[in-house]
């Protein structure tokens, strides 16, 4: 699988959020590149995991969706009348 890769804004606004949330939560101040080699572990640990999870939750909409295609195509079906 290939690596994740963002948007240079979005990388940046990540980052800075990283950065602020070590400060509120840990009082610990880190710099720009402690938080983006953070972030770029957590998008190779967590990347692939939330990738198939998105996959998972699509099959899963795509086969209600079928289901509910099917039953429309049996409705529309012509019936005999007895």
């Amino acid at each position: 699988m290939k690596p994740v890769k963002l948007p240079k804004e979005q990388r940046e606004m990540i980052i800075d959020n990283i950065r602020a949330h070590f400060e509120a939560e840990r009082g610990e101040t880190i710099g720009h590149l402690a938080a983006d080699n953070l972030l770029e572990f957590f998008l190779q640990e967590l990347g692939p995991v939330l990738y198939n999870s998105a996959l998972s939750d699509c099959r899963t909409l795509v086969g209600q969706r079928m289901q509910a295609m099917e039953e429309d195509i049996y409705a529309l079906e012509w019936r005999k009348r007895s």
